[in-house]
């Protein structure tokens, strides 16, 4: 689990450095919202911990370009009191929460380790979800046609009808299509293919 903060204080950094690294969470620290982004790779672990109001690209400018870039990696904003009504529209855009400064450290924790356990599930989703499409790319074109068929709730007779092949011949394409897509039933194969076209 790892944290990213994205401020251009350093007295603050180093302090949230050490209130991390107390509660056993890995730390890696940002000066600028240039800096940060310039290393930021969709593969990157963790949570961000951003601050608002920085010299330079602003907290608020760096989440447009994050939103642009569809980085998938929660954000957390630090903000001052006047900037309150600009965090609640980053909620809106979906930021996954802030802080206004003074904060409680132990608030800012569990606020943080709360969103990392998300991006640990959200990460989770993402990769069953590639594996599905991946499972989904080698069902040759005639099984894609039945699985349409299968999920429009058509029975073996009627795909057969459709497709003027044998009710046989539609068996071996489902039997091929659930041991492909690791389903059991057609109930089971809708809510894979349902979870696998979600963003």
């Amino acid at each position: 689990m790892t944290v990213h903060i994205v401020d251009d204080d350093e007295a603050i950094r180093d302090s949230l450095s050490w209130l991390f690294r107390s509660r056993g969470v890995g730390v890696v620290t940002w000066p600028s919202g240039e800096d940060f982004l310039q290393n930021w790779s969709p593969d990157l672990q963790g949570c961000i911990l951003l601050d608002m109001r920085m010299d330079g690209m602003s907290g608020l400018e760096v989440f447009d370009k994050l939103i642009k870039l569809h980085a998938r990696q929660p954000v957390i904003f630090l903000t001052g009191h006047g900037d309150i009504p600009l965090a609640v529209e980053c909620l809106k855009q979906g930021a996954a929460d802030f802080l206004e400064k003074p904060f409680n450290d132990n608030n800012l924790v569990d606020r943080v380790l709360a969103a990392l356990h998300k991006a640990k599930e959200r990460a989770a989703s993402d990769r069953q979800r590639d594996e599905l499409r991946r499972k989904r790319t080698q069902l040759s074109p005639r099984e894609n046609e039945v699985l349409s068929m299968i999920l429009e709730g058509l029975l073996n007779k009627q795909i057969a009808d459709r497709l003027e092949i044998t009710i046989r011949t539609v068996e071996v394409h489902r039997a091929h299509i659930m041991e492909k897509m690791g389903a059991r039933n057609a109930v089971e194969l809708a809510r894979l293919i349902s979870f696998s076209e979600q963003d």
